[in-house]
């Protein structure tokens, strides 16, 4: 089972090398199966070596070069970083749009790196009845059977808001996406420790990109011993 933790814009260098010790030790002294990935901010990037891997949460389909503020690739391997976001919809909201989410995607398969896709649809898409389409459009030109994909659905309704998709709707749609690609498929928008044992149940789901339930270490490991 996939459990990724996207902390977002939470922890300091500091804060999240205590998270970074606490989680690596309970892992270590825990029969512990899963694949765990952390993304924290590139700003409290570790070069510590341990029992899971660290992720980006984001990143610009370069080596490096003359943009401002931007991550480049180059300062993702100096962390021996290989797991990469795009297409976050926090990331969307921010002007990443289908033909840029493209050019990211095609630089880091080109580089082998490990990407989460993350799809998504608005409570009116919802309510349209129309999420099936509009999840194949935000896969379009992808190449839906890289080695090293793996696509998560998070609901933007969904995200951060405490209330989660029913198992039966994220059900459907995992099935639906199955049709599209072989990848594994996550499921992530407020997952939490009263649904997350359900949700890792269910078919077709590969495992769980958490957000907001993964920012405090303790919560988190609590978590991965839920789906244990």
């Amino acid at each position: 089972m996939k459990i990724y933790a996207n902390l977002k814009c939470n922890h300091s260098r500091k804060s999240f090398e205590n998270y970074a010790e606490i989680l690596d030790q309970d892992l270590k002294s825990s029969f512990n199966t899963h694949e765990i990935v952390v993304f924290p901010p590139s700003s409290a990037f570790s070069e510590l070596k341990f029992s899971f891997r660290q992720g980006a949460q984001n990143f610009y389909p370069t080596l490096n070069g003359n943009f401002t503020g931007e991550i480049g690739l180059e300062m993702l391997e100096e962390f021996d970083i290989k797991d990469v976001i795009i297409g976050h919809s926090e990331r969307r909201i921010l002007g990443e749009n289908d033909e840029f989410l493209k050019h990211k995607f095609d630089f880091a398969k080109e580089k082998g790196l490990n990407i989460i896709f993350c799809i998504g649809e608005s409570d009116v898409v919802y309510m349209n009845g129309s999420s099936k389409e509009f999840l194949k459009s935000q896969l379009k030109e992808l190449d839906l059977e890289y080695k090293n994909l793996t696509i998560a659905y998070e609901p933007i309704w969904a995200i951060g808001s405490g209330k989660s998709a029913s198992p039966e709707y994220i059900d459907e749609i995992l099935d639906f996406l199955r049709t599209l690609s072989s990848a594994p498929l996550l499921y992530g928008g407020s997952v939490n420790l009263g649904n997350i044992a359900e949700i890792s149940s269910i078919k077709n789901c590969n495992g769980v990109l958490v957000g907001s339930a993964s920012f405090e270490v303790e919560n988190f490991i609590k978590l991965i011993r839920e789906i244990e």
